[in-house]
């Protein structure tokens, strides 16, 4: 019999790649398997006038493919890592992550004017806009002077937003710009000295019913080692501090010399202060690095300085 494959996935121009971008390699792999998409909007995507942090954080994007999970009208969901909350809801599984897209932040100029080299490049009081506390925390660091407004909408709402004159340039993700074929936008990435990644950003993640082996053998053609071992690192991290998607946290785990170094930090969007802590352990036990770093961030009073953001 001729399998049926259904894609949850929300209908923003970004989520709408990752999900073709799965398909299209499950189809190449499974000429023999039908894969359809179920296009689909969420809470986060329709209220675009209130924060992320009051509706939810970033698990907003996520929760209504779980349930079509649940009800059996899709059979995976394709998610952007980063906004994957730590803990997924019973019965459900992220079974698979994908090769690993430029995991850095890019600031982007407005159309038609010169681009910025770098951070020490952006004229004093410059105004940028991002909605993400962790990017927020970490250019107050280096950048005080700077203006950092909030700004939601998918990528093309908030390009406009810039181009209109509402922003003298934007920080979002490289991979979402690049994957949407926008990277001539890009004035300069952000270097991780500089700015640390989110957890898990530039990775895929595939969320499958765990009780459906048949669907995780065909997906887990896509999963890649390298990003596989750095996301279950950076998630461990995070979960350890009961962190989110939407909270200054940020950490990036690279092989490096056969083992994994881990960078993480916690931050405040306020006043720009910023707890940092890095470490090195095997490959194997990727999830004991993650706990292990979050230690050091705790011994330095992360719990006390997330419980001022109120996170």
């Amino acid at each position: 019999m001729q399998k049926t494959l259904t894609i949850a996935t929300r209908k923003s121009p970004l989520a709408l790649w990752q999900a073709y971008h799965v398909r299209d390699r499950l189809q190449a792999a499974f000429p023999e398997i039908i894969i359809e998409l179920l296009e689909m909007t969420t809470q986060g995507d329709e209220r675009l006038d209130v924060s992320l942090t009051k509706i939810g954080g970033k698990g907003v994007f996520v929760k209504e493919l779980e349930t079509a999970l649940y009800d059996g009208r899709a059979d995976l969901a394709v998610h952007s890592l980063k906004d994957v909350p730590m803990e997924l809801p019973a019965g459900l599984e992220l079974c698979c992550l994908t090769a690993r897209e430029t995991p850095a932040d890019a600031v982007v100029h407005r159309a038609g004017t010169t681009a910025w080299t770098g951070f020490s490049d952006i004229p004093e009081g410059a105004h940028l806009g991002t909605s993400s506390l962790r990017r927020i925390a970490q250019i107050r660091a280096l950048r005080p002077d700077l203006k950092l407004s909030p700004v939601r909408g998918n990528l093309g709402t908030r390009l406009r937003k810039l181009d209109a004159g509402e922003f003298d340039g934007l920080v979002l993700a490289s991979a979402g710009l690049k994957r949407l074929k926008l990277g001539d936008r890009i004035a300069f990435e952000t270097a991780s000295e500089d700015v640390l990644p989110a957890c898990g950003q530039g990775i895929l993640g595939i969320e499958i019913r765990e009780d459906d082996p048949e669907t995780r053998a065909i997906v887990m053609i896509l999963q890649d080692e390298a990003s596989e071992i750095a996301g279950r690192a950076e998630r461990a991290l995070n979960r350890h501090l009961n962190g989110g998607c939407q909270v200054p946290i940020a950490a990036y785990a690279i092989e490096r010399d056969g083992r994994l170094w881990l960078r993480a930090l916690v931050g405040s969007a306020d006043c720009g202060t910023l707890l940092k802590a890095d470490d090195v352990g095997e490959c194997d036990e990727a999830e004991a690095l993650g706990v292990r770093v979050a230690e050091e961030l705790i011994a330095q009073g992360a719990k006390e300085l997330l419980a001022q953001a109120g996170l």
